[in-house]
């Protein structure tokens, strides 16, 4: 459903993503882990966009999404949380999710958001930059989904965050996952967040993936060795 063949990527002559493979089935929840510096972020970066590939292809539905740019491939079904949220903090909560609904049909925020976030509901016309990291993080996941995405790709979306909300982000992510029905790829670096939301874990290391299992045959003394300076 989502493919990534021989990703190569990175900035000026270094390459960071080197020959890099990976399949997402339908709803299916996929954890990349791995340490800072691995190349999660520039992985994400490229899938989206914003970075362009050197060689190799990222496809969706069979759909080759290699040549375009960040917005058609948003328009075409990926959709993307980056590290640290990026919101707009000048702007309301609401201005902040409508912003999110540039590629679709009405214009207009779906309940269920607020039904997935009614913390966003309550603050909606609070300025994005006075909420908590972790309402700031709801807040850009709730941008993301408006858009309808088949993909959603979020970056070390538990970053800045206390560990009483890490375990609300995982419960919400659960909840799109059966209530859309989407992909979700996720970076991070928390091990047992990952065991609450993941189907499959793969590990990143130099650009490479070098480790993959599934959830129930997961060795987390492994994944953790993986993930230990």
């Amino acid at each position: 459903m989502f493919e990534v063949k021989g990703l190569r990527t990175g900035y000026g002559q270094i390459e960071v993503i080197k020959g890099l493979d990976l399949h997402a089935g339908d709803n299916e929840t996929l954890a990349i882990m791995g340490r800072n510096g691995m190349g999660k972020t520039t992985l994400f970066k490229t899938l989206i966009g914003l970075l362009s590939a050197t060689h190799g292809e990222v496809r969706l539905d069979g759909e080759d999404l290699t040549p375009l740019a960040a917005h058609r491939r948003v328009a075409g079904g990926l959709a993307y949380v980056p590290q640290g949220r990026m919101i707009f903090p000048t702007l309301t909560v609401e201005e902040n999710i409508n912003a999110g609904l540039e590629t679709v049909k009405p214009k207009r925020i779906p309940s269920e958001i607020f039904d997935l976030f009614p913390v966003l509901h309550e603050m909606r016309h609070r300025k994005g930059g006075n909420l908590s990291g972790g309402q700031q993080q709801q807040l850009a996941i709730a941008r993301a989904l408006v858009s309808n995405p088949k993909v959603l790709l979020l970056d070390e979306p538990t970053e800045g965050i206390q560990p009483s909300v890490i375990k609300d982000i995982a419960k919400t992510l659960n909840e799109i996952s059966r209530m859309r029905e989407i992909t979700i790829i996720v970076s991070e670096q928390i091990l047992s967040f990952t065991m609450e939301i993941a189907d499959r874990l793969l590990v990143i290391e130099s650009g490479q993936i070098v480790h993959e299992t599934d959830r129930a045959n997961c060795d987390e003394q492994t994944i953790s060795k993986f993930l230990s300076v």
